[in-house]
């Protein structure tokens, strides 16, 4: 059901009342910074509003602007990123403030095509930059503002399949309000962050519930068409917490192997998927990264660690670390030597974190 032209302006009337009465306060409602609404889109992408709040806040402290982040080593944006996850954001992040000091003086663009032509900038992100920052008029579509046009219109079915995403986004450019195109995108958002979510909506309170066909119905609750999850897959990740006498330890970089890409590829402790015999096959592939047998200290071996649990995307990992005592650290091209107490100066995941706590826990 197309709501009709002559009840758009009343429509809009409510929602725009509504947000400006009941919008939670974020700091980042209230700019018209297109840097740091930026930013505040790229953290949000599948991260709650709670867990992104301190990480917006130490990253603007450390790089108050698109000069500031472009000019930043790669591995001082990572560090401040890590735990977050999800890092291909910041990468792209910080790929896109050198392009836009770079071609467009330290501005993020005002033209559509320029802004898609960014590192990790896609539609819903270029939409809702350039109609907050500077009052385009370009809809937002996020799964948010899909849940609250299919549940309008009392549309089934998958709202991510092609056919049925077109069709959702020209009605969100339809409904958008022309006078408060950045307004009424972060109204939307926020009714189906708060009031319209996918389970028990609260229909009640939604200021625009007279027009939503699937409240009439009394179906709001049933659409739309959950996604269908993907399997979990389950993986077993054994790692080595190499400890010389001065308590320093040894991190890699694992650009290749697939424990490399469950550490993010960044700082990790050398490790390896493995299948049931864990401390046999991590000793092999100690011995394959350097090349011979670790100089344990006497009478030492891999002692096992308390396991962990950790998950990425559909991937639910046992994490299997051992501690090995070693007199000296082996030399390896590329690796660091950090103290295992002053980890966390280098950009390193949450799954490392872990490793780490348990080997900690271990001395304590």
């Amino acid at each position: 059901m197309k709501l009709p032209a002559r009840k758009i302006p009343e429509f809009h009337r409510r929602l725009l009342n509504w947000f400006r009465c009941s919008r939670r306060d974020l700091p980042w409602r209230g700019t018209k910074d297109p840097y740091r609404i930026w930013l505040s889109e790229i953290m949000l992408q599948q991260t709650r509003v709670a867990a992104v709040l301190p990480y917006y806040r130490r990253f603007l402290r450390r790089f108050p602007t698109v000069r500031a982040l472009a000019r930043a080593r790669t591995e001082q944006v990572l560090r401040l990123w890590a735990g977050l996850g999800y890092y291909s954001r910041a990468r792209n992040l910080h790929r896109a403030a050198r392009e836009i000091l770079a071609r467009h003086r330290g501005r993020f663009p005002r033209a559509l095509d320029a802004a898609l032509e960014l590192p990790g900038v896609g539609r819903y992100t270029a939409a809702a930059v350039l109609s907050i920052a500077y009052g385009s008029p370009y809809a937002v579509l996020d799964g948010n503002v899909a849940r609250v046009l299919a549940r309008l219109e009392a549309l089934g079915g998958d709202p991510r399949a092609p056919q049925r995403w077109n069709h959702l986004h020209s009605l969100a450019q339809d409904l958008l309000a022309p006078h408060a195109p950045g307004h009424w995108n972060q109204a939307m958002m926020e009714l189906g962050a708060t009031l319209c979510t996918p389970r028990a909506p609260r229909c009640d309170a939604c200021p625009v519930a007279r027009w939503c066909r699937a409240y009439q119905l009394g179906i709001a609750g049933k659409l739309p068409l959950a996604r269908r999850k993907r399997a979990p897959v389950q993986i077993r990740i054994a790692a080595a917490v190499l400890l010389d006498r001065r308590g320093r330890t040894l991190v890699v970089k694992d650009s290749a192997g697939d424990a490399g890409a469950l550490f993010s590829r960044m700082w990790q402790f050398p490790a390896v998927k493995v299948s049931r015999r864990a401390e046999e096959e991590l000793t092999q592939h100690l011995g394959a990264l350097f090349g011979r047998a670790l100089p344990s200290e006497e009478g030492n071996h891999l002692v096992p660690l308390v396991a962990a649990r950790h998950s990425v995307t559909f991937r639910e990992i046992i994490l299997s670390p051992f501690l090995l005592r070693v007199a000296r650290l082996p030399e390896l091209e590329g690796a660091r030597t950090p103290l295992l107490t002053e980890l966390d100066r280098l950009p390193v995941s949450n799954a490392t974190r872990k490793i780490a706590a348990a080997a900690t826990s271990q001395l304590a």
